[in-house]
């Protein structure tokens, strides 16, 4: 019941309204989510980055070598 009463005044709204409450929403849940701490997000961000270049040299490593081996057998 309680819900088709909430729906039936959200239909009624306008839209200055809908956004107000959209917002307020937004807001009571950003408030319960558990953040990571400076130290956490710093750490995860080395470990991307670190995995990142590692990944990224690899695939340059083997690019170079079966380019070498291309020109080789085609050249």
């Amino acid at each position: 019941m309680a819900v088709a009463a909430i729906l039936k005044t959200k239909k009624t709204m306008n839209i200055t309204q809908k956004i107000n409450i959209f917002l307020k929403e937004v807001y009571v849940e950003l408030k319960r989510v558990n953040w990571l701490s400076k130290k956490d997000v710093l750490r995860y961000t080395l470990i991307v980055l670190a995995v990142s270049v590692v990944v990224a040299a690899f695939l340059g490593g083997l690019d170079f070598i079966f380019s070498e081996i291309i020109k080789r057998f085609v050249f």
